[in-house]
């Protein structure tokens, strides 16, 4: 007889437990003979925010193109909820916004927007909500080529809030930002959550620290460790009152 849904859920000991909407795998990259990539591996909960922590050349960037799919890996493999994602599929699930793009780069930040609004069946009033919340109006008639770097960050976002992919990968969300606007895109984030599940990749530990339910810890291509910022402290350690970079200091 085939277990329903929420038997599945249930560990051993009765508890119900969430089936992971993400799982990466033993995924290797090389470049050449530079591994890049060591057996990374971990779960993604449904509705968290992950930060992926480290510093550059870590293997961040590296590791979210493996599992779009636009690099290929040595080995691996990436899963949603229990079930292997081909290349195809994942496009229909993840939304990766790289970091320093220009899409339409010499169009109109209104025209685009409206293409994506329209491409994604996300409402007008949604997509001026939206444009509001990051404070655009200023600049819908100017080409993205021209914004400063803040205001490019902005326009990247909305792009990746109007898609209707339900996990989102996000390279470096909060450079070009001050504090004051670092603050109020975490909230934006904070309220789209629902329904979604995020990745962020950050090297801002601070910033990271206000906004990821977890972090993953990555260096030289290796996870160092997983979990919420108290589970973190307690394998390192350290005292309840720890930062992140402390954490990750003495991790390293």
């Amino acid at each position: 007889m085939k277990l329903n849904k929420l038997q599945k859920s249930m560990n051993k000991d009765g508890i119900k437990r969430r089936i992971p909407e993400l799982t990466v795998s033993g995924i290797n990259k090389k470049f050449g003979a530079y591994q890049a990539l060591a057996d990374v591996s971990f779960d993604v909960i449904p509705g968290e925010i992950l930060g992926l922590i480290g510093p550059n050349g870590s293997g961040k960037s590296t590791l979210l193109e493996c599992i779009t799919g636009l690099l290929p890996v040595e080995s691996g493999t990436i899963s949603r909820q229990g079930r292997q994602l081909s290349l195809e599929k994942r496009k229909q699930v993840l939304w990766y916004q790289p970091d320093n793009i220009l899409p339409f780069a010499e169009q109109q930040v209104a025209t685009t927007l409206s293409f994506f609004q329209r491409i994604h069946g996300v409402g007008k009033i949604d997509l001026e909500q939206l444009v509001n919340k990051l404070e655009l109006a200023p600049m819908l008639h100017k080409p993205l080529q021209s914004l400063s770097k803040g205001y490019r960050r902005r326009v990247l976002l909305a792009l990746a809030l109007l898609s209707r992919q339900p996990l989102l990968m996000l390279d470096e969300p909060f450079d070009g930002f001050d504090l004051r606007q670092s603050l109020s895109v975490m909230g934006l984030l904070r309220e789209c959550r629902a329904g979604r599940t995020m990745i962020l990749s950050i090297h801002q530990l601070t910033e990271a620290e206000k906004i990821c339910d977890r972090f993953l810890l990555l260096d030289q291509g290796r996870v160092l460790g997983i979990g919420t910022l108290d589970e973190l402290r307690r394998q390192s350690s350290l005292t309840t009152d720890a930062t992140l970079e402390e954490v990750f200091l003495a991790i390293t």
